[in-house]
């Protein structure tokens, strides 16, 4: 069986989803971490509602991020404003232990203003 520790993630990642209580890592999160740990192409990754699809994406894009460096360096378009906030908060809780790391939800009917100095480094 693979473990999160055997996909080249960030130890304070691991410690972050070890705090979560995840143990093993889904079906699609054994698939999609190391593609996009050692490539750079695109990616469509499709499976069922809870079957950790925000993980898959986002633990390596985390691992990916240089947080010393203070500039936006990626960015994770949804559909909806729930996802948005859900995903970004799904992301805060895996980054925790990242100094430096910041994840911010921009999304409409909000004050752009707040938005916009959320997002400035």
């Amino acid at each position: 069986m693979t473990k999160f520790e055997d996909l080249g993630l960030r130890p304070e990642i691991l410690t972050a989803i070890a705090e979560l209580g995840y143990d093993a890592p889904m079906p699609v999160q054994e698939q999609v971490i190391p593609f996009m740990l050692e490539q750079s192409g695109d990616l469509v990754a499709l499976a069922q509602t809870g079957t950790g699809k925000t993980a898959a994406f986002g633990l390596p894009l985390l691992t990916l991020i240089a947080p010393e460096e203070k500039k936006i360096q990626a960015l994770v378009l949804s559909p909806t404003r729930e996802l948005c906030i859900q995903i970004a908060n799904d992301l805060k809780a895996y980054s925790k232990n990242m100094r430096g790391m910041r994840i911010v939800a921009v999304y409409g009917g909000e004050d752009i203003r707040v938005q916009l100095k959320q997002l400035d480094t």
